[in-house]
């Protein structure tokens, strides 16, 4: 299975010079946790809800941009980069979101939250069931010995 079909499709931007306030506002608005940051179509960061504190984080979004918050080494994939090639990107750079891009245009983008959803529903297509392999045990043969003359 490929990104491109467990991406989320409309993805939403921000320009890192809008305040972390209206970042957080639209978040909250949507009930998203992950904005791209662009300057015209060019990814230039992410921004997480944790970056800006979450909840509890108005003194620390208070008179901060979305650049000073951001995270600008955008991790990416492109659509055909499979799911599990996707999951361990997020796993070993300990990240929750990759943006899917074509170039550097965002295309989509990929969280957590998306790999939990698609593992909670379970595979499209049915498993196989492992078959039983049917061992049929004998009796182990009885050895002769000739030299005494038992069979």
């Amino acid at each position: 299975m490929r990104v491109q079909e467990v991406m989320t499709k409309e993805v939403l931007t921000i320009s890192p010079g809008k305040s972390a306030e209206e970042a957080w506002d639209l978040m909250q608005g949507r009930r998203i946790h992950h904005l791209v940051v662009t300057e015209g179509s060019r990814i230039v960061g992410v921004l997480s809800d944790g970056d800006i504190g979450g909840r509890n984080g108005a003194s620390l979004r208070r008179d901060q941009t979305v650049g000073d918050l951001m995270t600008d080494r955008v991790v990416t994939a492109n659509s055909r980069t499979t799911v599990r090639q996707a999951a361990n990107l997020m796993r070993g750079r300990s990240i929750s979101s990759l943006v899917v891009a074509s170039g550097n245009r965002p295309l989509g983008i990929v969280t957590v939250a998306d790999l939990l959803t698609l593992i909670g529903r379970g595979a499209e297509r049915p498993t196989p069931t492992a078959e039983r392999r049917i061992i049929n045990h004998r009796a182990p043969h009885r050895k002769r010995n000739r030299a005494m003359g038992v069979w």
